[in-house]
């Protein structure tokens, strides 16, 4: 029997979207960061790559969180339970540092997005794990530094847990405002906790719905990784 579809698209507010849906403790979310592709940019093609020597395919992968210029994350990465990135707790311009923010973790078959002070105070050491910002929901509420007027739009994709217990990954295909973007994960997804991944740089692979976003390069790549049939 078929699988069921993992991604399908959403109207909210006017605006659509992307929404692909995982299972933790079924599907498996991975991490990989640009060193461990080559370190000058990560691009789908360059993780197929390196995930076909392994006799390993991706069956769905997103950009995962911010980058220095040498493509380095700007806070914690961690990589098959390797920490690759630290945790960031300081204070600087852009959205990274729009407190709060937050980290998107996988450990045990189950996955979660907790801001980054309770993360850190959690005691959490996650097998895959990124840190971006800003939140978008913290415990059902929207981030409070959004406002439902504001004028920057953009493209932007997050991540956010559902109440069963499965990951979203949402990518908007037009320009939406934080605000939307967050209401879409709390009132539409249901989402407790979501937390913002990036905006220029947003795109998908997915060959199910036919999309892979060539020219996207990427400091870390978020993927559900599966073994090719013997």
């Amino acid at each position: 029997m078929a699988e069921p579809p993992k991604c399908a698209e959403a109207v909210h507010q006017s605006a659509r979207y992307t929404v692909c849906t995982f299972d933790p403790a079924t599907d498996t979310i991975r991490l990989f960061g640009a060193a461990a592709l080559g370190g000058s940019g990560a691009t789908y093609d360059r993780l197929n790559t390196h995930l076909l020597r392994n006799r390993e395919y991706m069956s769905f992968a997103m950009n995962g969180g911010m980058y220095h210029p040498d493509y380095g994350p700007v806070g914690l990465l961690v990589e098959q339970g390797h920490e690759t990135g630290a945790l960031n707790r300081g204070d600087a311009f852009g959205n990274f540092f729009l407190k709060p923010n937050g980290v998107f973790w996988v450990d045990g078959g189950k996955a979660g997005v907790m801001e980054t002070e309770a993360f850190a105070g959690a005691g959490i050491a996650p097998r895959e794990a990124t840190q971006s910002g800003p939140m978008l929901v913290i415990d059902g509420k929207i981030h409070p530094r959004f406002l439902p007027d504001g004028t920057s739009l953009q493209i932007r994709n997050g991540v956010g847990i559902l109440p069963d217990g499965r990951v979203a990954f949402v990518l908007s295909n037009d320009p939406v405002r934080f605000f939307d973007f967050a209401t879409l994960f709390r009132d539409r997804l249901g989402c407790r906790d979501a937390l913002f991944l990036d905006g220029s740089i947003s795109s998908l692979y997915s060959p199910e719905i036919r999309r892979h976003d060539r020219n996207a390069v990427m400091g870390t790549i978020i993927a559900v990784v599966k073994n090719l049939p013997p």
